[in-house]
């Protein structure tokens, strides 16, 4: 039989550990008509034209010349450095080809947010 001090350190150690996984909340959804919004603005050849260089599965004549958008979440764990790249590409590297399309105002801050919650979602 366990000593009573033992039992309250392992029920202790067992609450510590279910409070720890319930303060890290999952990640909040952008709401699918922000997404939708984002997704036109990607496809748009005038406006965003993000298929100019990148693949995205399903899309009509994807470019080859970026990297393919695929699997965003876990290349981009911070959705602030995914937008800081499409905001301005430039800082992350210089010689880019991605044109900075928040610093030469292509697109606005409203937009690139769009753009951002639907490229998160591939």
């Amino acid at each position: 039989m366990r000593k009573p001090a033992q039992l309250i350190t392992a029920a202790s150690a067992v609450a510590a550990m279910l409070g720890v996984l319930t303060l890290s909340a999952p990640a909040v959804a952008a709401d699918a008509g922000t997404v939708a919004e984002g997704k036109k603005i990607v496809e748009d050849r005038k406006l965003g034209n993000c298929l100019a260089c990148h693949q995205i599965e399903g899309a009509n004549m994807p470019g080859n010349i970026g990297p393919p958008l695929v699997s965003m979440q876990a290349r981009f764990p911070d959705k602030a450095k995914l937008r800081a790249q499409i905001w301005d590409s430039t800082k992350a590297n210089p010689n880019t080809m991605m044109p900075p399309f928040g610093k030469h105002a292509i697109l606005t801050d409203d937009q690139i947010d769009k753009v951002l919650e639907y490229i998160y979602t591939l």
